[in-house]
């Protein structure tokens, strides 16, 4: 099971997707012969290649076709340059209804189907589809392939162990009996009859077993839910030219639980849904149709929230007025601070009092002026007793003689 912290999302039933690798240099060109003929035998109903800036490393091709009769499949094939030297594919396709795995494999809206065609490897492992994979010699390179086999989630990996050494008609690949719909989707390990230590020894982590001269379908990472290794592991294959029922039915029941999208499926997905090129004439007027409608949603929430500033605006202007007419009236005009402090008695007698300091502090330098002028008729020393008079005089005067001043 998976120990990622965050939930995948589920690959829809409606969708059918895998990728590889193309060996050759050449892939846009046989992508491009092969779309032409296949529309012009009807096999397809159109193809688009996408296009892109012209120093994209990378190129997009579109395909329809029907199946069923009228049943729609969209599918998309981005290209890509690979690791060693090939070029990379991934394909998404989706169709308008559950997917049918007999009906046709959507790798063959693309690519042609000649056996020996340069695009049918594994992207991880480079190994081989619809053919038969020996494992290795080497006990630490079994490991490290079968490893890497069971944690991939793009493809579905088969280990068939060998009971004894087969002939011609054992040679058979397991594609050749599977459904049109997982040929292009499944890869077939066959195991030498000594080594079935080693290969149970490599996929003991992760809980699966082949039993000896049987089969097993390894688990991928994430596992899908409802995965159980005694469920779709097979005790007994024939290889003798017969179908092997069992396995077959193993391999279509592993590929119908719900498996959670491989690592960049999800964003090739949303390209399909959101970025899709490839429309009819009622497939474009019906998106300018939703998009007419989107607009017209857009315009109408913008007029509803103008109204609504307008209208709160208006709101607060009416009460700006009404503040500013109440305001005006006389009897509700504050009076200031200083009045309604000046009608305290002990205020006023403050005040008094600061006056009777100030005049005190103006008269002292005039009265040592009269004292030092020469005058006969008014001495010095009767000075004293008119201004304690006058100063007695002020000072016994009530507060409110003092207010009305």
């Amino acid at each position: 099971m998976s120990t990622s912290p965050t939930a995948r999302a589920t690959t829809p039933p409606t969708v059918w997707l895998t990728r590889g690798r193309h060996t050759g240099t050449t892939a846009e060109d046989v992508l491009r012969r092969t779309l032409r003929r296949l529309k012009d035998s009807q096999d397809i109903d159109d193809f688009l290649e996408v296009p892109e800036p012209g120093a994209a490393p990378y190129r997009i091709f579109e395909s329809r076709m029907r199946v069923a009769g009228e049943v729609t499949v969209r599918a998309r094939l981005s290209l890509a340059p690979g690791t060693d030297g090939g070029q990379d594919w991934t394909l998404v396709a989706e169709a308008a209804r559950p997917w049918d795995h007999a009906w046709p494999s959507p790798a063959g809206m693309f690519w042609p189907q000649e056996p020996d065609a340069g695009w049918r490897h594994d992207a991880a492992t480079g190994l081989r589809l619809e053919e038969i994979n020996p494992l290795p010699e080497d006990d630490k390179a079994v490991r490290r392939r079968l490893r890497d086999c069971a944690r991939d989630a793009w493809h579905l990996h088969v280990v068939v162990h060998e009971a004894m050494t087969t002939d011609e008609r054992g040679r058979v690949p397991l594609a050749h009996w599977l459904p049109p719909g997982l040929r292009h989707r499944v890869v077939e390990h066959r195991a030498a009859p000594q080594q079935a230590r080693v290969v149970n020894w490599a996929l003991r982590e992760f809980g699966v077993e082949v039993p000896r001269g049987g089969a097993v379908v390894l688990p991928g990472s994430p596992a899908p839910d409802g995965y159980d290794a005694g469920d779709f592991s097979v005790r007994a294959v024939f290889l003798d030219g017969t179908e092997p029922t069992e396995l077959v039915e193993a391999v279509t029941r592993f590929a119908a639980l719900p498996r959670p999208l491989p690592d960049g499926a999800e964003n090739a997905l949303t390209s399909l849904r959101e970025d899709w090129r490839l429309l009819t004439l009622e497939e474009e007027l019906a998106r300018e149709r939703e998009l007419v409608a989107m607009y017209a949603e857009a315009l109408d929430a913008m007029t509803k929230s103008r109204d609504l500033y307008r209208e709160a605006a208006e709101r607060a202007h009416e009460a700006l007025a009404a503040y500013r007419e109440s305001a005006e009236v006389p009897g509700n005009r504050q009076q200031p601070v200083s009045q309604a402090a000046a009608a305290s008695p002990l205020r006023q007698l403050t005040r008094a009092l600061d006056r009777l300091k100030g005049g005190t502090r103006a008269r002292r330098p005039a009265a040592r002026e009269d004292a030092q002028a020469p005058t006969a008729s008014r001495p010095a020393t009767a000075e004293s007793p008119s201004v304690t008079a006058e100063t007695l005089t002020t000072a016994s005067e009530s507060p409110t003689a003092t207010a009305d001043r």
